[in-house]
């Protein structure tokens, strides 16, 4: 498994609650078409945060590397309907910093630990 960070700060004008809406129908298409394993959205909590921590952090759960890159691709393929729900989502979004992170440590990691 694969965890997909994505720090998030609104525009102005946009509605935290829409975003909201707007996030679950795209990763539930997402996860529908097979591309996303889970997802979760978390808002920061009473303003409280140091440093790069944004308002938004969406976590996305991929199965692996291919995973990844296959909604990438998708999303270059979209239809009509699938580009409307990511254009309303993306539509709400200032910024975005992103990150890929694993388990760790793994079981590849402990196996090549193991026979050093």
């Amino acid at each position: 498994m694969n965890l997909y960070h994505c720090l998030i700060e609104l525009r102005p004008e946009a509605r935290a609650l829409s975003f909201a809406a707007a996030t679950e129908a795209w990763m539930q298409h997402l996860r529908a078409r097979g591309l996303v394993t889970g997802w979760r959205l978390m808002r920061r909590k009473l303003g409280l945060a140091a440093g790069a921590h944004t308002d938004f952090l969406l976590e996305i759960e991929l199965a692996g590397l291919g995973a990844l890159d296959s909604a990438f691709s998708d999303l270059g393929n979209a239809d009509e309907e699938a580009a409307r729900r990511y254009d309303q989502m993306h539509g709400m979004i200032a910024s975005v910093d992103a990150g890929l992170y694993r388990p760790y440590p793994d079981a590849a990691q402990r196996e090549r630990i193991a026979l050093i």
